[in-house]
């Protein structure tokens, strides 16, 4: 742990992965002073993993003209989740403070509403433009298959077997296809559960390092997408089957 009074800092995990020169023993600038890492944390994953920590005193001293009393933001460690209203009465009935008082998720829900946003409108964008790749895909498998398979389909019909009969087949097909393809797509993405990164936080404009989290919920989203993708690219080749007329389809083999 750093000194107070001494210019010492410790560094999270992740700050120490993202930057250069933050090694335990080396010295670093920080503002207008040079500090010494005498120390790393692990913090399990949260925010607190991509910060460098020291004394409040000193490193508002390293960048004037910031007033020694001013305080961005103070994390407060509560005896329950009900101390948190008496501290928030306590803090803003004081008229010598100017304070917001939330909890850290929301903190930090807000302070990533720009950076949310982001991801949400590209994600949306990739994988849509890998959905409509996924369609084309299925349709011409499917599309395929249909050509391949007249005498088999011209079979059935003239045995008896009704257009429904022949939709729902080729529809099988289809979303077993998708259905291995969404399990496939699965398994890749789970070695990325748990991997690191970091981003930038455009409204605050510091670093915040984040994990991964496949769930279970989201694997069985991605199925349900592929499957949905599968009777799209499906449906099409298969209605396309049941609509050849029985006579054309023998004549044709």
């Amino acid at each position: 742990m750093f000194q107070p009074g001494l210019s010492e800092v410790i560094v999270g995990k992740n700050a120490r992965s993202t930057y250069t020169g933050l090694t335990l023993g080396n010295t670093i600038w920080l503002g207008s002073q040079r500090w010494q890492v005498v120390g790393t944390f692990d913090a399990g994953g949260s925010a607190f993993d991509s910060e460098v920590w020291g004394d409040p005193h000193l490193l508002n001293a390293a960048y004037p003209p910031r007033p020694e009393t001013l305080s961005q933001s103070v994390t407060v460690h509560l005896a329950s989740p009900a101390a948190l209203q008496q501290l928030k009465d306590a803090l803003t009935t004081d008229k010598r403070l100017n304070v917001d008082v939330t909890r850290e998720i929301d903190y930090y829900s807000k302070q990533s509403t720009s950076m949310t946003r982001l991801i949400t409108v590209l994600g949306g964008f990739v994988a849509g433009i890998m959905a409509i790749g996924a369609v084309f895909g299925a349709l011409n498998t499917m599309y395929s298959a249909v050509a391949e398979r007249g005498r088999e389909i011209a079979t059935m019909r003239a045995l008896g077997f009704n257009s429904s009969n022949v939709i729902l087949s080729f529809l099988f097909e289809a979303l077993l296809i998708s259905f291995v393809g969404g399990v496939l797509g699965c398994l890749a993405v789970l070695p990325l559960n748990g991997l690191t990164t970091s981003t930038i936080n455009f409204q605050t404009f510091s670093n915040l390092a984040f994990a991964f989290k496949i769930t279970f919920d989201l694997l069985l989203m991605g199925v349900f997408f592929a499957l949905v993708m599968g009777v799209l690219g499906g449906m099409p080749p298969a209605i396309r089957a049941a609509r050849r007329p029985v006579a054309t389809a023998l004549r044709e083999l």
